[in-house]
């Protein structure tokens, strides 16, 4: 990773999941835990559960609705957000996250969440987890009506929050997320090399990448 520096930074923005938290509480729920139930629900076998579930996700990836939990509960028939608290024991956060944004805070740089994750899920996981309480400010796509990887994500994020693309840092695990914002115009972007932990870390060489947080605590 090219060393961050932070004198041409005035504002940080953080994606959630898969940058501040492990992406292996979605991964499971998503993958394993909601196609356990369908099956049982549909009277299915977990094989074509998974099959028919897997089909719906690819039908919405990319909008709103993917990451929507009232738009699953609705679709598959089952509580998602009751689903996400049996599992609520997965949800951690990222190696030296709380140091990463005790530091910023003390420069006192505004620190805002910007995710896709439906506010539900916002609700579930600042509860099971401490990133919340040094936020400025939580900013979902859902409020905005656009998803991240859109470029009317973030001409819309000017209008309510207005920031300096040249020293805004933007650190986010997506890929799709961070050529519309480096599209956009976004001079500062960091990729999470490993956002599932229980996966192993990922060949990027499109951004700048970042292996723990860790590495770019700010000192002023």
């Amino acid at each position: 990773m090219n060393n961050l520096n932070w004198s041409d930074i005035h504002t940080v923005f953080l994606d959630m999941d898969g940058t501040l938290l492990d992406l292996h509480f979605d991964n499971y729920f998503w993958r394993e835990h909601v196609p356990q139930h369908y099956a049982k629900y549909k009277h299915l076998s977990l094989e074509i559960a998974k099959e028919q579930f897997y089909a719906e996700c690819k039908a919405v990836e990319g909008t709103l609705n993917w990451y929507c939990v009232d738009f699953w509960t609705e679709k598959l028939g089952l509580d998602i957000a009751l689903l996400k608290e049996e599992v609520a024991h997965l949800i951690a956060e990222h190696p030296f996250v709380i140091e990463f944004l005790q530091a910023v805070k003390k420069t006192q740089r505004p620190i805002i969440l910007v995710t896709n994750a439906h506010q539900k899920s916002i609700d579930l996981k600042m509860r099971k987890t401490m990133f919340g309480e040094y936020l400025d400010q939580v900013i979902s796509s859902h409020d905005l009506g656009f998803p991240k990887e859109t470029p009317e994500f973030w001409h819309k994020l000017q209008t309510i929050y207005p920031f300096e693309l040249a020293h805004t840092l933007l650190i986010d695990d997506s890929l799709s997320v961070l050529n519309a914002a480096r599209e956009y115009g976004f001079q500062h972007l960091l990729v999470v090399r490993n956002p599932d932990t229980k996966q192993p870390p990922r060949n990027l060489d499109d951004f700048d990448v970042l292996e723990s947080f860790a590495q770019i605590i700010p000192n002023k």
